[in-house]
């Protein structure tokens, strides 16, 4: 068709077609499952400082964020769970999940090589923590050691807790997730 012509059937109702694929759709579903209204909620509250310092189309913190799975906070705010950052002086461990459980799980969004202009002293935690040596499967920066996206990040530290159901419902979001668990087994 060329521009400005519209396609228009001759005769009848235009949208009976979109009305026969919807009812179609729903037939496919199996009996015992309903569509589901709400998206899967993470079983621990996560949060992210956010320093816009990353491609905005590529930052994983963000997404979670747009799928509400993570909450953003503001620099002055305190945060009163673990906190994956790079000042931390020891790494996350399973004695970190019940502080994980009740206050949850933060994260550092910044870029790797902009830390220096990260004002960690400003951001209130009570418990940073570091992550131990793990390699990244995200498209920017593949097979580098270290260099973790925010989704690797978090999923990494609930996985060493003991919440691999929720660390899987993050990296679920991203067509790479599945690249990381099995870099890191």
């Amino acid at each position: 068709m060329g521009y400005g012509k519209h396609n228009r059937s001759k005769g009848g109702n235009s949208s009976r077609g979109r009305t026969d694929n919807l009812a179609r759709e729903d037939e496919s579903l199996p009996l015992d499952q309903e569509p589901e209204d709400e998206a899967p909620v993470p079983k621990v509250q996560l949060a992210m400082w956010d320093f816009g310092q990353c491609d905005a189309k590529r930052c994983t913190g963000r997404k979670l964020a747009r799928f509400n799975l993570l909450k953003e906070l503001r620099v002055n705010t305190g945060f009163g769970g673990v906190v994956l950052s790079p000042v931390g002086r020891q790494c996350v461990s399973r004695e970190d999940y019940d502080l994980i459980k009740r206050k949850g799980l933060a994260v550092v969004d910044c870029s790797w090589a902009r830390l220096t202009d990260v004002p960690f002293a400003k951001l209130r935690c009570t418990a940073p923590r570091l992550l131990p040596w793990l390699v990244a499967a995200n498209p920017v920066n593949y097979g580098r050691p270290c260099e973790l996206s925010c989704v690797e990040a978090l999923s990494a530290a609930l996985i060493l807790c003991g919440e691999k159901e929720t660390a899987e419902l993050l990296l679920g979001k991203f067509k790479w997730g599945h690249a990381f668990l099995s870099l890191n087994k």
